[in-house]
């Protein structure tokens, strides 16, 4: 008998159950994983980039754009950043405030793991569970133990990276109970290109500072271009924006001015397109633009209307992604159990009484650079003072 049952023990559950355990509540955390905070471990480079002083509720993606305001305003990157300074882990900032463990991103897990043991939280690991739900309390069956409890969490997360153990298991236990489902799909995913487009895929491994627009959305960031299609910071940040069909827009030269090339072309009328971007872009990828854009060989042999038009194409390069590299390769996932059943400030299900659904699990997704992983900091807190 608990008074909280808490599934998956990945960041979002393991706050909520350190949350709840240190408010005096009976808590049971379960993974079907044989560790908790598996992807914990694997973020970040193994540093784990645990949050982003910069979040601010603009920031993600979701059908209810101010749903998240609540849980981020309540519990900000400045109340984790004194939870890992009290355990005394060293921590840096990278660029767009980035935060990342000076060491190991075990550090984190260790920490959340001490705090549960503050709270007397109880762990099962290694066994899925299966849940029943009647007279006002959620049973379990795990591993051949069995557990009650009036409140369940839902904090299993979403199907990305399903080498890790993911899987839709949140959606289906949502329906179950009646909850709708905004319909998933990969984020933070490299996208692919169609064979029309192979010759970019000749510059596999080059990388380069763009501006990358997809829908509304734009970034600034390295784009890589890989033998597949479009990766790097840049390209992950839009891809959750972006949809099958549309476009993505890179400005190769965000840096350039306008009218850079007819002025090239006065102050050096001999010099050829290819040598003038390979002053401001990597050989190979000067290289391949030039041939793109087909000038004569000299500047001078271009009119200016001519040099504007190639500065325009620079300046939003139209690419078609044919897909991305799905789940496999998704660091997080758009969609998710309505924001519309929640009720913002607890995370508990309006028409459904002690079910809670927290972090990736939910219709909440955050831009690259810890700021998913301060959505689970917050949603899980605040599931963790309610529950």
């Amino acid at each position: 008998m608990y008074d909280v049952i808490i599934l998956g023990a990945g960041a979002a559950g393991l706050m909520c159950a350190l949350t709840a355990g240190q408010r005096g509540r009976r808590v049971l955390l379960v993974d079907h994983a044989d560790r908790a905070g598996k992807k914990i471990l694997i973020s970040g480079g193994g540093r784990c980039n645990f949050t982003n002083i910069a979040t601010a509720p603009d920031r993600y993606l979701s059908a209810n754009p101010h749903f998240a305001k609540s849980a981020l305003g309540r519990y900000t990157p400045r109340d984790f950043l004194d939870l890992v300074e009290r355990h005394g882990i060293k921590w840096h900032e990278k660029t767009l405030g980035q935060l990342f463990c000076d060491g190991s991103a075990a550090q984190i897990v260790e920490m959340l793991l001490g705090e549960c043991a503050i709270g007397g939280v109880e762990i099962w690991l290694g066994h899925a569970a299966t849940v029943e739900h009647g007279d006002g309390r959620y049973r379990i069956e795990c591993g051949g133990r069995s557990a009650s409890a009036p409140a369940l969490v839902i904090a299993t997360g979403g199907p990305s990276i399903p080498k890790m153990g993911a899987t839709g298991f949140a959606y289906d236990l949502a329906r179950r109970f009646g909850l709708k489902v905004v319909e998933p799909r990969p984020a933070l995913v490299p996208l692919t290109l169609a064979a029309d487009q192979a010759l970019f895929r000749e510059l596999s491994g080059v990388s380069t500072d763009v501006v990358a627009r997809a829908g509304k959305a734009a970034f600034r960031e390295a784009a890589l271009f890989t033998h597949r299609g479009l990766s790097g910071p840049a390209i992950l940040q839009a891809s959750s924006y972006w949809r099958h069909g549309e476009p993505v827009e890179i400005d190769l030269l965000p840096d350039a001015p306008r009218g850079w090339l007819p002025a090239a072309k006065r102050a050096r009328p001999r010099a050829t397109l290819r040598r003038v971007l390979a002053e401001r872009l990597p050989d190979r990828l000067a290289e391949t633009l030039a041939e793109q854009l087909a000038l004569p060989g000299e500047l001078v042999g271009a009119t200016d209307r001519t040099l504007e038009e190639a500065e325009r194409r620079l300046a939003a390069w139209r690419f078609l992604p044919n897909g991305t590299e799905g789940f496999a390769k998704a660091e997080v996932t758009v969609g998710g159990i309505a924001t519309a059943d929640l009720s913002s400030q607890t995370m508990e299900a309006r028409r459904v009484p002690g079910l809670y659904a927290i972090g990736e699990a939910v219709d909440v997704t955050g831009w690259l650079g810890g700021y998913n992983f301060q959505w689970a900091w917050a949603s899980g807190w605040a599931a963790g003072m309610a529950v």
